[in-house]
């Protein structure tokens, strides 16, 4: 049973105001066993726009269902077309100080793992190691009929050959790497199927509406039981995908911090939630802890 999608949450007057004070991260990472749960906002200074922070993507944009996508073609014909654009300005998305914080925190053995709501790669790049993406990621491509995997440069190459010339111009970019196109400017364009078996294609990450591989979960689940606190980064979340992992860290009593500017669905459960930008929050935090975020040689590649 898949559930329904939860676009939008509405702050209640009686959360708790966000601080300024970075002391309670910088202990719970001094202390080590931190696991990391990052979100749409610590890759908006990497120029992609989180969903639900101000002139965030829902504001002029709904994300596209599973349940649109495998019903119909001219679903797909959209939102290949937009992903086919918006991959190239995806693609060129590099890692900010938020992403190489944390790689150098996981470096310093201070973290317990990391688990990022995000489909970009940008920890990864950053020199972060074993990242658990929980909604998948773009830089794969699933047949729907047979399951094979594929890289998805392979099939942006496929895309641009079947697709010659289309460089329409987009209204903007949001998280999932889908451009704002008009259904005119993605009439003509053209939907490749499964070179193995000819299904339908769909990216490796996890559609609003779709459920998190059980799996993925349960891993996720025992890092928070593995884990001495949860440290949430950019993320509201709305979405119970992560937010049950707060609140299972919560019942157990592990401290929750949360770095996010907006109230996040969350914050109930929290020791503290940090209402600064990220990047030069966790940049303060490392330089306090004395640990260094530059050193280009730890820095890794895009999966």
């Amino acid at each position: 049973m898949r559930m329904r999608p939860t676009l939008s949450w509405t702050p209640s007057s009686d959360l708790p105001p966000g601080t300024t004070d970075l002391t309670p991260v910088a202990d719970a990472l001094s202390t080590g066993g931190v696991l990391v749960l990052s979100g749409a906002g610590i890759s908006t200074e990497s120029g992609i726009p989180d969903y639900r922070g101000e002139g965030g993507s829902l504001s002029r944009h709904t994300p596209m269902t599973y349940q649109d996508f495998t019903a119909a073609p001219q679903a797909r014909r959209r939102y290949w077309a937009r992903s086919h654009l918006g991959w190239r300005t995806f693609g060129r998305a590099r890692p900010n100080a938020g992403h190489r914080a944390v790689a150098a925190f996981g470096r310093h053995g201070l973290l317990s793992g990391v688990i990022t709501q995000n489909v970009d790669g940008l920890h990864q790049a950053a020199g972060s190691t074993d990242v658990v993406e929980l909604h998948g990621s773009l830089d794969r491509v699933v047949c729907l009929s047979c399951r094979a995997f594929s890289p998805r440069r392979e099939l942006a190459e496929r895309l641009e050959e079947a697709n010659p010339g289309f460089a329409p111009v987009a209204a903007g970019i949001n998280p999932d790497g889908d451009a704002d196109l008009t259904d005119e400017q993605v009439a003509d364009f053209r939907v490749l199927p499964c070179t193995i078996c000819g299904g339908i294609l769909k990216p490796d990450v996890v559609f609003f509406g779709e459920t998190v591989p059980p799996q993925r979960v349960e891993h996720c689940r025992e890092l928070v039981r593995e884990a001495a606190s949860l440290l949430v980064l950019g993320s509201s979340l709305t979405v119970m995908s992560g937010l049950r992992f707060v609140r299972q860290a919560a019942q157990a009593g592990k401290p929750v911090l949360i770095v996010n500017r907006d109230p996040t669905r969350g914050d109930p459960h929290a020791l503290t939630r940090v209402g600064l930008p990220l990047g030069t929050s966790l940049a303060t935090v490392a330089g306090r802890l004395g640990i260094p975020t530059d050193d280009p040689a730890a820095a890794g590649t895009r999966p």
